[in-house]
């Protein structure tokens, strides 16, 4: 059972993770916190004795004592986009993958609309079990011709395709290279493999090469595994150069293009749009359907052996539902809009140079963002970037702060998904806004300590 927090609880728990956050370490443990003793019966098996759970209660607990809202878990009562509304309240929102404003687009849910009247919801088995649907394989033959390869499968999750995926092609002999910044589905793809782990400096063609010389030779098969567009950062990698690099040492190249489709490239054909390089030079194409696409669900493109293999051992395709027809057609549907409007690329690409011009004119730091579709303002520390989003959600903004461990701590930030269907007044004034008040926060330190002071800490 879980203890009832006590005020002293409370206050320990802010000064342990105000402390944490800010770098240093208690000389000795907080009195409050020696006193709390576990009751006699506790056993092992409680879910509270899983590891992390005590931290994320106290954590709670100091974002209680400190007036501070959870900005996670918020229920939209409309659509993903632009806008959004919450409790009856409307928001500008930054939180929503919609990048070409499609979520909702006539054509999009009019072809959910006829599957569900032709196909139901469900393809209520997996595809070996209950057989094909006809969208699902118009949209491979869609996603496919798009990227230029010979075949296409699509899974009913973005995360599983990765894992599934790396999972089925390497094995112990092998080595997965992948960038320091990769995805978590990619990491834990490769564990699944049971191949060698090797990561590189962020977008450096020249630390995987240090690499690549080192420690090719002592693999089987080798794997190098970057993303179009970085989801934390909103950069870029050099495409060519890694190209050239899997060529010199006999590697397959997989591309996470998940936020590259829809933004990158002057139609926002993905990646090697945007580098101008030939899409099949790169050995495997990986994406989502849950960003540009309105969907939900992700796709590998790439030769027609390695699709056969994928949908015949991929633990991820072959012992999982197959994806729900109206998810489907609307992904289709939204792949040509997003080819027939390359207007929206150009919107899209309009609002985010707007963004990261303003912001940068007041002195905001945006990393390496290109100004695209994924724009962070990084603040440094956590309960400072969760402050600031609070502070931003009060005012009508809807933005979520990425703290550790998602980032290192002293990167912590927020982080800005753009659209085509923001208004330019809109973004001059969320930056002004946040502009305003991160002004009014005080350095980490004082601006803590002004808030324990204020809780009676």
């Amino acid at each position: 059972m879980t203890q009832p927090s006590r005020p002293q609880d409370g206050r320990a728990a802010l000064a342990s993770f105000v402390t944490n956050r800010l770098g240093r370490t208690n000389a000795r443990p907080s009195p409050a916190l020696a006193e709390t003793k576990a009751p006699a019966n506790d056993s092992p098996q409680d879910f509270e004795k899983l590891t992390g759970y005590r931290e994320l209660r106290l954590q709670r607990s100091a974002a209680d004592l400190i007036g501070l809202g959870n900005p996670f878990f918020r229920v939209h009562e409309t659509r993903a986009g632009a806008n959004t509304r919450i409790e009856g309240q409307a928001f500008s929102n930054y939180s929503s993958y919609d990048y070409l404003g499609l979520n909702g687009h006539p054509a999009v849910s009019g072809a959910a609309r006829k599957a569900i009247e032709a196909f139901g919801t469900s393809a209520s088995a997996s595809r070996i079990v209950a057989g094909e649907r006809p969208g699902h394989l118009k949209l491979e033959r869609a996603l496919a011709a798009h990227y230029g390869t010979e075949a296409c499968v699509v899974l009913v999750s973005g995360h599983a395709t990765n894992v599934t995926a790396i999972g089925a092609i390497l094995e112990a002999p092998d080595v997965i290279f992948h960038d320091a910044l990769i995805h978590n589905s990619v990491v834990t793809g490769a564990q699944l493999s049971g191949a060698q782990r090797r990561s590189f400096a962020h977008n450096d063609p020249a630390s995987l090469e240090k690499l690549l010389e080192a420690t090719r030779h002592e693999h089987r098969r080798a794997l190098i595994v970057i993303e179009g567009l970085y989801s934390m950062d909103g950069d870029a990698p050099d495409l060519a150069a890694f190209i050239e690099l899997k060529r010199r040492y006999d590697c397959w190249l997989m591309v996470d293009d998940a936020h590259g489709l829809g933004v990158l490239g002057r139609t926002g054909a993905g990646l090697h749009e945007h580098c101008g390089v030939d899409a099949g030079d790169v050995d495997i194409w990986m994406g989502t359907l849950s960003k540009t696409l309105s969907s939900c669900g992700g796709y590998i493109c790439g030769p027609s052996v390695l699709v056969e293999y994928l949908k015949c051992t991929a633990g991820g395709f072959v012992y999982s539902v197959g994806m729900s027809p109206p998810l489907a057609a609307a992904a289709e549907a939204a792949l040509s809009v997003m080819q027939a409007e390359p207007e929206r690329v150009e919107r899209l690409r309009r609002n985010g140079n707007q963004f990261l011009a303003l912001a940068k004119k007041h002195g905001l730091n945006t990393g390496t963002s290109l100004g695209l579709a994924v724009i962070p303002v990084i603040i440094g520390d956590s309960l400072k970037a969760v402050t600031l989003s609070d502070r931003l959600f009060k005012r009508g903004i809807n933005v979520q702060p990425i703290i550790h461990p998602a980032v290192p701590e002293r990167s912590s930030r927020l982080r800005f998904f753009m659209t085509s269907e923001h208004t330019p007044e809109q973004i001059a004034q969320t930056v002004a806004t946040m502009v305003e008040e991160l002004a009014a926060l005080e350095t980490g330190a004082t601006l803590i300590e002004q808030l324990m002071a204020r809780r009676g800490a």
